[in-house]
């Protein structure tokens, strides 16, 4: 397979407790008066703080473990490491410190997913959702079908398990190693969620609340998943809830079935009972190929924090700005957040940019925002936005015979991997892990 397009292919598919004393995120303004998602009027995205915490590759689904440090999922890059040996399609990563001296490490045990080695038309699978709770850490990995004719959808979940904080790994079933199913062995039996009605819940994002999960307020994990690939079911937001110690147990999820008169949640076993706990605009997800092979980007998949200071929930959200005919970042993305006082909301939005430009750069073709959930000032009244950006892909795809002239030169895979890295670097510098503080104010 050509390599450029290659990367095109797998790129498109993205679409911790807090730092020692809050060091370098200041608190954004005077306390509040009240708690509660009421509290909070509108964002500042704070001028001056853009930072470019460098890396190579998209993702950043994060989560924090016991020990303040957060683990961060990087998707179709080698990450952080100088020079570049494999792309990888999914790794962990942990991170230290605050955004300005941010330490960037890779997960040792964590099962490799070399893009490179991997055989020629099997499935990918990419990391989204992760989630530690207390020395365990779960991650939900996402997989595609395989048409041709429009783009490919999201079809199903994998989850895998690691109960030691990372040093080992396991399937859902408790098995070992990880293993990659292919095309065959994929079925509801191997995955919590696969070829479910318009493939809801093959994209996952699990709200994180604190250290290892400690400042959970009732003993259960949230899940919150797409009710399908193509718009008008992609901008449904569906979620399920599960006992923290019953993750694995695919019987245990209940799903959001609707609110009571006085605004609680109605749960149900039946998937087919599920209703959707909010809607995104319409609009925003891509229904055409950029090139063959193409795939619905992740649009409208969000990132969820509990902010214990404040008393509410955090999200954050973004849709794949289009161009006229379809195809993905033809334009700027939407990104949104919103705030609740329960995980299920409701939810009201307090920030909304249809040209979502960091930094004020026209050039700009972010995605996949999210709350990095140990960059929360101590006073909850700020965070840091993390996101990674496509602005350049047009031009890196329209450049075919250029890019494989250069890659022509390597002389063994090693090589190959390090001129890619060099090509997607100056092509789409943004293609990395990026940050903004964003600043909370009283309503």
């Amino acid at each position: 397979m050509n390599r450029r397009r290659d990367f095109l292919r797998q790129s498109l598919a993205f679409g911790l407790t807090s730092c020692v004393a809050g060091a370098g995120i200041p608190p954004a303004l005077a306390a509040p008066s009240r708690r509660g998602s009421s509290s909070i009027g509108h964002v500042v995205p704070a001028k001056g703080t853009v930072t470019r915490l460098g890396g190579l590759g998209d993702g950043y689904k994060m989560t924090v473990v016991g020990d303040g440090r957060q683990i961060v999922v990087v998707n179709d890059g080698p990450g952080w490491v100088p020079p570049p040996a494999t792309f990888f399609s999914t790794r962990l990563w942990t991170v230290d410190g605050p955004p300005q001296s941010a330490r960037f490490a890779q997960l040792a045990g964590y099962p490799i997913v070399d893009r490179a080695a991997h055989p020629e038309g099997a499935p990918h699978y990419y990391g989204h959702g992760v989630i530690a709770i207390g020395q365990n850490i779960y991650q939900a990995l996402a997989t595609l079908d395989h048409a041709e004719d429009r783009p490919r959808r999201w079809t199903g979940a994998k989850l895998i398990h690691s109960p030691d904080g990372g040093a080992t790994w396991r399937n859902g079933d408790g098995s070992s190693p990880v293993v990659w199913e292919d095309w065959s062995a994929q079925s509801r039996e191997r995955f919590p969620f696969f070829n479910e009605p318009d493939g809801c819940f093959s994209l996952l994002a699990f709200l994180q609340q604190g250290g290892a999960s400690g400042a959970d307020r009732d003993g259960y994990v949230y899940a919150y998943g797409l009710n399908g690939s193509v718009d008008g079911l992609m901008n449904q937001l569906m979620l399920f809830r599960v006992e923290k110690d019953r993750l694995l147990d695919r019987r245990a999820y209940r799903f959001f079935a609707g609110r009571t008169r006085g605004g609680g949640a109605q749960w149900s076993a039946d998937i087919a009972s599920r209703q959707p706990i909010h809607s995104f605009p319409l609009g925003w997800v891509n229904s055409a190929n950029l090139f063959p092979g193409d795939l619905v980007v992740e649009s409208w998949l969000p990132s969820v924090v509990w902010n214990a200071p404040l008393g509410l929930y955090m999200m954050t959200s973004a849709g794949i700005g289009c161009a006229p005919d379809g195809t993905a970042f033809g334009k700027p993305s939407y990104l949104g957040l919103w705030v609740a006082d329960h995980p299920w909301g409701p939810w009201r939005q307090i920030h909304e940019d249809k040209a979502w430009l960091p930094d004020g750069d026209s050039a700009a073709r972010a995605y996949a925002p999210q709350i990095a959930p140990g960059w929360l000032a101590p006073d909850g009244r700020s965070f840091w936005l993390v996101w990674a950006d496509l602005a350049g892909l047009r031009a890196f795809g329209r450049d075919e015979a250029l890019v494989d002239a250069e890659m022509s030169k390597a002389r063994d895979a090693s090589e190959k991997t390090v001129i890619e890295a060099e090509i997607l670097r100056r092509y789409m510098p943004g293609f990395a892990m990026n940050a903004q503080r964003i600043d909370l104010v009283q309503g």
